[in-house]
Protein backbone atom coordinates (compact mmCIF):
# COMPACT_ATOMS: atom_id res chain seq x y z
CA UNK A 1 0.00 0.00 0.00
CA UNK A 2 1.38 3.36 -1.00
CA UNK A 3 0.41 6.28 1.17
CA UNK A 4 0.80 9.90 0.15
CA UNK A 5 1.45 12.21 3.09
CA UNK A 6 0.63 15.88 2.94
CA UNK A 7 1.54 18.63 5.41
CA UNK A 8 0.24 22.11 4.71
CA UNK A 9 -1.30 25.23 6.15
CA UNK A 10 -4.98 26.08 5.71
CA UNK A 11 -4.43 28.41 2.77
CA UNK A 12 -2.69 25.63 0.84
CA UNK A 13 -5.62 23.22 1.11
CA UNK A 14 -7.75 23.10 -2.00
CA UNK A 15 -11.51 22.79 -1.64
CA UNK A 16 -11.52 19.03 -2.28
CA UNK A 17 -8.85 18.43 0.40
CA UNK A 18 -10.67 20.63 2.91
CA UNK A 19 -13.96 18.92 2.15
CA UNK A 20 -12.36 15.47 2.61
CA UNK A 21 -10.87 16.49 5.97
CA UNK A 22 -14.12 17.92 7.29
CA UNK A 23 -16.08 14.93 6.01
CA UNK A 24 -13.72 12.44 7.69
CA UNK A 25 -13.87 14.36 10.96
CA UNK A 26 -17.68 14.39 10.83
CA UNK A 27 -17.83 10.70 9.87
CA UNK A 28 -15.82 9.64 12.92
CA UNK A 29 -16.44 12.24 15.60
CA UNK A 30 -20.13 12.95 14.94
CA UNK A 31 -21.59 9.82 13.34
CA UNK A 32 -19.40 6.95 14.57
CA UNK A 33 -19.01 8.34 18.08
CA UNK A 34 -22.55 9.72 18.15
CA UNK A 35 -21.38 13.09 19.43
CA UNK A 36 -22.99 16.38 18.55
CA UNK A 37 -20.42 19.16 18.82
CA UNK A 38 -19.25 22.19 16.85
CA UNK A 39 -16.28 20.90 14.87
CA UNK A 40 -15.59 24.19 13.11
CA UNK A 41 -13.92 26.10 15.94
CA UNK A 42 -11.89 28.72 14.01
CA UNK A 43 -8.62 26.86 14.69
CA UNK A 44 -8.36 25.20 11.28
CA UNK A 45 -7.35 28.51 9.73
CA UNK A 46 -4.23 28.77 11.94
CA UNK A 47 -3.38 25.06 12.00
CA UNK A 48 -0.95 22.93 10.06
CA UNK A 49 -2.83 19.97 8.60
CA UNK A 50 -1.27 16.52 8.22
CA UNK A 51 -3.15 14.19 5.93
CA UNK A 52 -2.63 10.68 4.59
CA UNK A 53 -4.11 9.70 1.24
CA UNK A 54 -4.30 6.49 -0.75
CA UNK A 55 -5.86 6.30 -4.21
CA UNK A 56 -7.47 9.70 -3.76
CA UNK A 57 -9.12 8.76 -0.45
CA UNK A 58 -8.29 10.56 2.79
CA UNK A 59 -7.44 7.88 5.35
CA UNK A 60 -5.98 9.86 8.25
CA UNK A 61 -5.88 13.44 9.42
CA UNK A 62 -4.72 15.65 12.27
CA UNK A 63 -4.02 19.29 12.87
CA UNK A 64 -1.03 20.84 14.61
CA UNK A 65 -1.38 24.07 16.56
CA UNK A 66 1.26 26.57 17.60
CA UNK A 67 2.00 27.25 21.26
CA UNK A 68 -0.48 29.74 22.68
CA UNK A 69 -3.24 28.87 20.22
CA UNK A 70 -5.18 26.35 22.29
CA UNK A 71 -2.73 25.66 25.14
CA UNK A 72 0.52 27.15 26.39
CA UNK A 73 2.20 24.20 24.67
CA UNK A 74 1.91 23.31 21.01
CA UNK A 75 -0.95 20.89 20.35
CA UNK A 76 -2.17 18.03 18.21
CA UNK A 77 -5.87 17.64 17.65
CA UNK A 78 -8.66 16.25 15.53
CA UNK A 79 -6.60 13.05 15.22
CA UNK A 80 -8.64 10.64 13.14
CA UNK A 81 -8.22 7.48 11.05
CA UNK A 82 -10.90 6.25 8.68
CA UNK A 83 -12.52 3.07 10.03
CA UNK A 84 -11.55 1.20 6.83
CA UNK A 85 -7.86 1.97 7.43
CA UNK A 86 -7.57 0.97 11.08
CA UNK A 87 -5.35 -1.87 12.23
CA UNK A 88 -2.51 -0.87 9.89
CA UNK A 89 -0.56 1.32 12.35
CA UNK A 90 -1.62 4.37 10.38
CA UNK A 91 -2.73 6.18 13.55
CA UNK A 92 0.67 5.56 15.12
CA UNK A 93 2.48 6.95 12.09
CA UNK A 94 0.10 9.92 11.94
CA UNK A 95 0.75 10.90 15.56
CA UNK A 96 4.50 10.32 15.20
CA UNK A 97 4.51 12.67 12.22
CA UNK A 98 2.61 15.26 14.27
CA UNK A 99 5.08 14.97 17.14
CA UNK A 100 8.02 15.33 14.76
CA UNK A 101 6.44 18.34 13.08
CA UNK A 102 5.66 20.16 16.33
CA UNK A 103 9.06 19.47 17.89
CA UNK A 104 10.86 20.68 14.76
CA UNK A 105 8.69 23.77 14.39
CA UNK A 106 8.40 24.67 18.08
CA UNK A 107 11.36 22.91 19.74
CA UNK A 108 11.12 24.82 23.02
CA UNK A 109 7.55 23.70 23.72
CA UNK A 110 5.96 20.50 24.93
CA UNK A 111 2.98 19.07 23.01
CA UNK A 112 -0.43 18.83 24.69
CA UNK A 113 -3.44 16.80 23.58
CA UNK A 114 -6.94 16.24 24.90
CA UNK A 115 -7.02 12.49 24.37
CA UNK A 116 -10.11 10.37 24.51
CA UNK A 117 -9.57 8.43 27.74
CA UNK A 118 -9.86 5.00 26.12
CA UNK A 119 -6.78 5.89 24.00
CA UNK A 120 -4.56 6.77 26.97
CA UNK A 121 -2.43 3.61 26.60
CA UNK A 122 -1.96 4.26 22.86
CA UNK A 123 -0.70 7.79 23.45
CA UNK A 124 1.44 6.65 26.41
CA UNK A 125 3.22 4.19 24.11
CA UNK A 126 4.09 7.15 21.89
CA UNK A 127 5.62 9.10 24.79
CA UNK A 128 2.70 11.17 26.10
CA UNK A 129 2.19 11.42 29.87
CA UNK A 130 -1.27 11.81 31.40
CA UNK A 131 -1.92 14.94 33.45
CA UNK A 132 -4.87 15.40 35.76
CA UNK A 133 -8.10 13.53 35.99
CA UNK A 134 -10.43 12.25 33.32
CA UNK A 135 -12.95 14.92 32.33
CA UNK A 136 -16.03 15.09 30.15
CA UNK A 137 -15.76 16.82 26.79
CA UNK A 138 -18.84 16.63 24.57
CA UNK A 139 -20.12 13.62 26.57
CA UNK A 140 -16.90 11.65 25.94
CA UNK A 141 -14.31 10.98 28.70
CA UNK A 142 -11.01 12.72 27.91
CA UNK A 143 -7.66 13.17 29.62
CA UNK A 144 -4.99 15.76 28.99
CA UNK A 145 -1.62 14.34 28.03
CA UNK A 146 1.73 15.99 27.41
CA UNK A 147 4.66 14.97 25.23
CA UNK A 148 7.87 16.53 26.64
CA UNK A 149 9.98 18.60 24.28
CA UNK A 150 13.47 17.54 23.40
CA UNK A 151 16.07 18.29 26.06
Amino acid sequence: MTYQWQTCDFGSLNTLELYAALRLRQQIFVLEQNCLYLDLDNLDQVAIHIMCWRDGQLLAYQRCLAPGTNFTESALGRIVVDARARGQNLGRELVQRGIKHNLERWPHHDIRINAQAYLEAFYSELGFVAEGDVFDEDDIPHIQMVYPRLA
